[in-house]
């Protein structure tokens, strides 16, 4: 492949039609907020029962890895703010067959990822209002945050900024409780002390791997501030901001309350995975009526991820568009937002749900898998991307390098090193084998198509 195609900028640099209706409040909340994902409430009460206490390893393992993926993407979107992030950086750096299939896995992972929020949405309110059937309440959460997305950028931020505003809330209560229950100074509850710890590997090995890959999925959605700063007053100072952060924010609100947990329940307690982790914590804790206040949290949660990823998926879409990557009609922006993308993407979520009902052991489940580990294989893109753009910058632009990764290249090595460790922990166990070799397929496919379009171009340029 000659240098003329694995150099090539993206055509538009600077996302110019869309608008910066973003606040740096607004970015900052998103940033603080979507660490706190439905998959930390959902997901992670099947990690604690596989792992035991050792899941507080196994975050903190999968966090470290998150942290420096967050540092490469940082550094690459300060530089070059696009509301194509990574798709947009990988282009740049490797080829628009890389933008093409990292931007692309993303999007379908983003629009089946809003059916799937919706769905357990609409199983919790459900269970409120028994009579009233699911798909409709799926669609009513279609409709509302398609619509807030269709109207303007800053309604989609400030939907945000109180979405986070709350979770940030709740977790922060979450904690400050556990902490005062562990230290025996909560009235009414008896300091456990380590006696829930003593049994730190429970299932061994394999049960920390299960857990470990748990983890990994629980991160996914980190991604959405640097595709959301390309929109906003300061895109250089808001990704700055949000990467320093990112740290400490990974280690209060995902292992510090996994310690919480692990520390106040019993990891075999049947109401960790029956009625979630921090129900089950709170339940522990004789707070009254715990169980409805945490659903509360996590439908916020829900639809917090529903509406940031109808964002995302819209802004790879144009951008992907915006650089001769798809069909035209989705680059169409009217009053700075890409209204044809926001449609698609929603209807592509609305038709996941439509699968779950008509066809859930055949076709969904095939899209499930398929995007099983698709939040991995964009890792690699961003890490490769970073290798790649790091010595360019320092050559050509070394004024754009406001964040830098941390011990460049050894620490970019080290963690393309451990997501080759997580493919391999994954093709090790029957259920996430069949989302790898899924996951897997779809990304050769899309390369396929990526550098066959990539050659065409290069023909008759």
């Amino acid at each position: 492949m000659s240098n003329s195609t694995t150099t090539k900028a993206p055509r538009q640099p600077v996302d110019a039609s869309l608008s910066h209706g973003l606040k740096q409040r607004h970015l900052s909340m998103i940033a603080l907020g979507g660490v706190i994902g439905a998959g930390l409430f959902v997901g992670s009460g099947a990690g604690i029962a596989a792992a035991g206490p050792s899941i507080v390893v196994a975050y903190t393992a999968s966090g470290l890895l998150v942290m420096l993926v967050m540092r490469m993407l940082g550094e690459m979107s300060a530089a070059y703010p696009s509301s194509g992030s990574f798709s947009a950086h990988a282009e740049r750096a490797i080829g628009p067959w890389a933008g093409f299939t990292a931007g692309w896995a993303f999007w379908v992972l983003l629009c089946t990822a809003v059916g799937l929020e919706g769905i357990g949405a609409a199983q919790i309110v459900h269970g409120w209002l028994p009579g009233t059937p699911e798909w409709a309440w799926v669609a009513l959460f279609m409709v509302v945050f398609c619509g807030t997305n269709l109207a303007a950028v800053k309604n989609f931020g400030e939907f945000e900024f109180w979405f986070a505003a709350l979770k940030v809330g709740a977790i922060s209560l979450f904690l400050v409780l556990g902490v005062l229950a562990i230290c025996g100074v909560l009235p009414g509850t008896d300091s456990p002390g380590t006696s829930h710890l003593d049994d730190f590997l429970p299932h061994g090995g394999n049960g920390l791997i299960i857990g470990l890959l748990a983890s990994v999925f629980a991160y996914g959605g980190l991604e959405t501030v640097t595709i959301a700063a390309a929109e906003s007053e300061n895109p250089v100072r808001g990704v700055a901001s949000a990467v320093r952060t990112a740290m400490w924010r990974i280690a209060l609100f995902y292992i510090g309350s996994m310690a919480v947990i692990v520390t106040l329940v019993p990891w075999d307690s049947p109401a960790v995975v029956e009625k979630g982790p921090y129900v089950a914590a709170l339940d522990e804790l004789g707070i009254p009526g715990a169980g409805q206040l945490m659903n509360i949290v996590v439908l916020v949660a829900l639809l917090s991820a529903m509406n940031a990823n109808i964002y995302g998926a819209s802004r790879i879409g144009y951008s992907l568009v915006e650089r001769g990557q798809g069909p035209r009609m989705l680059g169409r922006v009217s009053g700075g937002v890409p209204r044809v993308a926001v449609l698609v993407s929603s209807l592509f979520g609305f038709g996941c749900v439509l699968l779950s009902y008509w066809r859930p052991d055949d076709v969904f489940s095939w899209l499930l898998n398929m995007i099983g580990a698709v939040i991995l294989v964009v890792w690699i893109f961003i890490a490769a991307a970073q290798l790649r753009l790091r010595r360019r910058l320092e050559r050509e632009a070394p004024e754009k390098l406001v964040v830098r990764m941390w011990a460049f290249p050894w620490l970019t090595w080290v963690a393309l090193a451990g997501m080759a460790a997580v493919f391999v922990l994954m093709a090790r166990e029957p259920d996430t084998r069949v989302q790898l070799y899924s996951t897997g397929g779809m990304t050769l496919v899309l390369a396929a198509v990526g550098y066959a379009r990539q050659r065409r171009g290069a023909a008759r340029g």
